[in-house]
């Protein structure tokens, strides 16, 4: 997915400069493929922030239902800030899956223990009174 982001973020770039409109109908639909992959990811992964973002993109390159601002002067900075955005949550998932591979080597000696051996803290019962001593009948003993 890395490259197909950059990917994006390059073709935005490449629509600052004049070509034809076969380019910019290609780009809705590279741009609206990658806004919904984002959208997907940054949802599932609970990134609120990227994922209206991405819904903005997505609603401004739509392919099916065009969303014409009719002027060039317009689409540029659109696709400066866009082609930066997909650059960006490019290098955020790489830096969230680097802390992801460095907590994997711990999990993995946790589970490299027997069963019988391994406690997990939401098993094990505290309590901070002691217990009060009872006699047979559920009456405390007087000593």
């Amino acid at each position: 997915m890395k490259p197909f982001l950059t990917f994006c973020a390059l073709c935005c770039f490449a629509g600052i400069f004049k070509l034809p409109i076969e380019y910019y109908t290609f780009l809705r639909i590279i741009i609206s493929i990658g806004a919904l992959l984002v959208l997907y990811n940054t949802l599932s992964s609970k990134q609120h922030y990227f994922s209206i973002l991405f819904l903005i993109i997505l609603i401004l390159f739509n392919p099916v239902f065009p969303f014409y601002l009719y002027r060039k002067s317009i689409w540029i900075p659109i696709d400066i800030i866009t082609g930066i955005l997909f650059l960006l949550i490019n290098f955020v998932e790489r830096k969230e899956q680097k802390k992801e591979e460095e907590e994997v080597p711990e999990e993995t000696t946790e589970q490299s223990a027997p069963i019988h051996q391994r406690t997990v803290s939401r098993d094990r019962i505290i309590n901070p009174k002691k217990p009060k001593e009872n006699n047979h009948y559920g009456e405390q003993s007087n000593n």
